[in-house]
């Protein structure tokens, strides 16, 4: 099933290639050099988000099975070892902060897998926008759900994020990790 899963999103990933970057949009009085990020800061266009590929990377290491026996705190601790796992560190923020927004995300309208999915009090990563699906930690630990289900429908409008990769990332501790990291890791 999960290889089923990561060849789907392999070819999503083809295709998003076609599609420019999904960014939030310019407000207005800001220069066009910049774009808002989620810490309300402005972010050089020259800083780049995650590439389709680079979500491929985050998924993967969400879905290896190594995570999938994690027993940390919650799912934002889970959610922050996976990105540095990968090499995409931040400085740790609880899920109430990250739907705020923080430094080093950006926020978007429509995700791409690797994003951040985000609710008051949740937070996981976008496994398969066309499906709804994400990966977080859950009440029977690590695993993948439905975005759209009923409950967390009733949680409200989850707010999605992209990484910004070349951000300055005060704070941040890669060696905090949880996870091992991946030799292949970026």
């Amino acid at each position: 099933m999960i290889a089923a899963m990561l060849c789907g999103l392999a070819l999503h990933a083809c295709s998003a290639q076609v599609c420019s970057a999904q960014t939030a949009p310019r407000q207005p009085g800001t220069p066009s050099a910049t774009q808002p990020a989620a810490s309300g800061k402005h972010v050089p266009k020259t800083s780049r988000t995650l590439s389709p590929d680079d979500g491929l990377a985050v998924i993967s290491a969400a879905l290896d099975s190594k995570v999938r026996r994690y027993s940390g705190h919650d799912c934002s601790h889970l959610v922050h070892a996976i990105y540095e796992r990968v090499g995409f560190p931040y400085a740790y923020a609880d899920s109430d902060d990250l739907y705020d927004g923080v430094a080093g995300f950006l926020r978007v309208k429509h995700p791409q897998p690797g994003d951040l999915v985000v609710w008051r009090g949740h937070a996981g990563i976008v496994v398969r926008p066309s499906r709804h699906v994400f990966f977080s930690f859950l009440s029977a630990g690590p695993g993948i759900e439905n975005y759209e289900a009923p409950y967390w429908v009733g949680r409200g409008h989850p707010r999605f994020y992209r990484y910004i990769k070349n951000d300055p990332c005060p704070g941040c501790n890669a060696a905090s990790a949880t996870l091992p990291r991946t030799p292949d890791a970026k």
